[in-house]
């Protein structure tokens, strides 16, 4: 694995250039990394990945607690290690303890022998050796040193601990680890700044290829995040990758951009998916939508629709105007409205192929923003893009709700405080 950054803005903001021998060309960076189940996405066949934007999908990101319920890694490491079992040699992949989905961190059932994930089979104990033992069948191209990751609401002493046995693992198995792939040390620390600062300073001083920063999204405020990304990133190598977990919505990808973090997980595009939600923020112009939404608009928050909405049940137009993925180019509104009422999985995967496509087009902005010595003023404009967004819908929704005035009699005598109809109630995700 070979990295270098390319272009800074307003100080931690980077780009870079990642290069992994299996992938056919360099990854640029800041980059999502594909969440998949077992190696491959949730819903999107192995034959469609090439639809993607490539090289920008080439990364794929996996947990080795998959395969606790399938084949054993002594047979994955006879039939030649994950790119040969699933076929995708042109691929890089990067194993990762925890994932959002499927291997959630159990920090009260976690002691000094393991780590708790509770997994697809149950609460699993995970030792170094036995993940270590998973990490060489498999031979990934990168993958993260086992963590000991808590909530932001422990105790100092338990924070403390977990620093501690991160480290203690993270000494263990590099001890075990194979001849191939790229080490990210684990870097965790809850929500004590102190404690990140150490835990960072710690890892850099470690035999590694880059850093994994570990323990967000579970619990921490969105205005203590950046002093504690800060306290990472800043005592890491300027030189080497940083990989996050935890941290999907876009404001929160661009607080981590703004800290100098790398790479990042795409959770979030499967929660979309599941939730039946499409992206559709514009790509061009922060100033523009994407498509011509009335605020009023069932389903719709300005950054996503929800595809299940009656509105969309006869609108045959695409997700997104001149969107050159494959559902916009075959597909309509109200076909995928129709898959989702029936329950179909076409819904999903056609859902799922136009998230990351849109998705992998906001980290593309990203990357030209950075490199143009522009990405503060690009972070703020569409931060304050979506709080304009919000509160023009909120307004629309309360203009809307007709009250009648107090002690109005109805025909049949009794009195009525408010005549709003449960249509003109209408809930605004952030």
């Amino acid at each position: 694995m070979k990295f270098a950054v390319k272009a800074l803005s307003n100080g931690r903001a980077r780009a870079g250039v990642l290069q992994l021998g299996s992938c056919p060309g360099p990854i640029e960076t800041p980059s999502l990394l594909l969440s998949t189940r077992k190696g491959l996405p949730l819903f999107i066949a192995p034959d469609l990945l090439p639809s993607l934007p490539s090289p920008d999908c080439h990364l794929l990101q996996f947990s080795p607690l998959h395969f606790l319920e399938g084949p054993s890694p002594k047979t994955i490491s006879s039939i030649g290690g994950l790119h040969t079992m699933l076929g995708l040699h042109d691929y890089g992949f990067a194993a990762v303890p925890r994932d959002s989905i499927h291997s959630l961190p159990e920090c009260d059932s976690t002691n000094k022998i393991g780590a708790s994930f509770e997994t697809p089979c149950g609460r699993r104990l995970i030792k170094p050796v036995e993940y270590m033992e998973m990490i060489t069948s498999m031979r990934p191209n990168v993958w993260v040193t086992l963590a000991d990751e808590v909530p932001a609401w422990v105790s100092d002493k338990r924070n403390k601990t977990s620093v501690d046995r991160t480290l203690k693992w993270l000494d263990e198995c590099i001890a075990l680890s194979p001849a191939g792939g790229a080490v990210f040390g684990s870097i965790v620390g809850g929500s004590n700044v102190e404690e990140r600062e150490q835990c960072a300073q710690a890892v850099a001083m470690r035999n590694v290829s880059g850093y994994w920063i570990g323990g967000f999204g579970f619990g921490e405020s969105m205005e203590e995040r950046p002093s504690l990304l800060n306290a990472v990133t800043d005592n890491l190598p300027k030189e080497r990758p940083r990989l996050i977990c935890g941290l999907g919505l876009p404001e929160e990808v661009l607080q981590a951009v703004a800290a100098g973090v790398d790479l990042f997980d795409s959770d979030y595009i499967y929660h979309l998916t599941m939730g039946g939600f499409a992206l559709i923020f514009p790509l061009d112009q922060l100033e523009k939508t994407a498509c011509d939404f009335q605020s009023s608009d069932e389903g719709s928050d300005r950054a996503k629709i929800n595809l299940r909405a009656t509105v969309y049940r006869k609108d045959t137009t695409p997700i997104v105007e001149n969107c050159s993925c494959y559902t916009c180019q075959n597909h309509t509104k109200a076909y995928i409205n129709h898959l989702l009422n029936v329950h179909e999985m076409l819904a999903q995967i056609l859902l799922e192929i136009h998230n990351t496509h849109h998705y992998l087009g906001f980290f593309r902005l990203i990357r030209e923003a950075i490199k143009e010595g522009k990405f503060e003023q690009f972070h703020k404009k569409f931060v304050q893009s979506r709080r304009d967004h919000l509160a023009e819908d909120v307004a629309s929704t309360m203009g809307k709700k007709e009250v009648k005035p107090q002690g109005q009699s109805r025909r049949d005598g009794s009195s009525s405080t408010s005549s709003a109809t449960p249509q003109d109630q209408c809930v605004i995700e952030v």
